[in-house]
């Protein structure tokens, strides 16, 4: 003999309900992590990710995907610093900022004061973060200044630098 246990429509209805009102929107339908994808112009320059409190939270090459937490406590959104450096090129610092997730705003018909001022601000799912961090490195000046020719004639260096000069046979 089986049992069959049928739910009544007020039931199901009391449960799909209760489900609602004790999450929010943001959790049920966003997510608290996102992947970044992190690239440079030129690419493969060496990249450190820290997050507010200076700490090193992901570290790589160019181009790379990372996932970071869109939330850094109770109503507080992430923010990231992302240190870019390559050889013969200026250290890149860019910033990544989460900002509001639209559907924490849709708490206000669906998901209640619960998932408004608990469920999401405590997961961090109220905040999102951008898709992608792009950083454009600029030449050094030093390297450009090295990769500068200028030939001279020898009458017209320096008497005081000509008497260091090593003749190349």
């Amino acid at each position: 003999m089986t049992v069959k246990t049928v739910l009544s429509p007020i039931r199901f209805a009391s449960f799909v309900l209760s489900v609602f009102i004790l999450s929010g929107c943001a959790s049920i339908i966003s997510k608290s992590s996102y992947p970044v994808t992190i690239s440079s112009s030129p690419s493969q320059a060496y990249f450190v990710v820290t997050d507010k409190t200076g700490k090193a939270v992901h570290s790589g090459q160019t181009p790379a995907t990372v996932t970071l937490k869109s939330g850094a406590g109770y109503f507080s959104s992430a923010s990231y610093t992302v240190t870019m450096k390559k050889i013969g090129f200026e250290d890149k610092v860019i910033s990544i900022e989460s900002s509001m997730d639209g559907w924490y705003i849709a708490n206000i018909l669906f998901g209640g004061l619960i998932g408004m001022l608990a469920v999401d601000p405590a997961t961090g799912a109220m905040w999102k973060l951008p898709e992608t961090a792009d950083g454009s490195l600029d030449e050094s000046k030093l390297a450009a200044k090295d990769k500068e020719l200028k030939l001279m004639y020898l009458d017209d260096v320096d008497p005081a630098i000509r008497k260091k000069l090593i003749r190349v046979q």
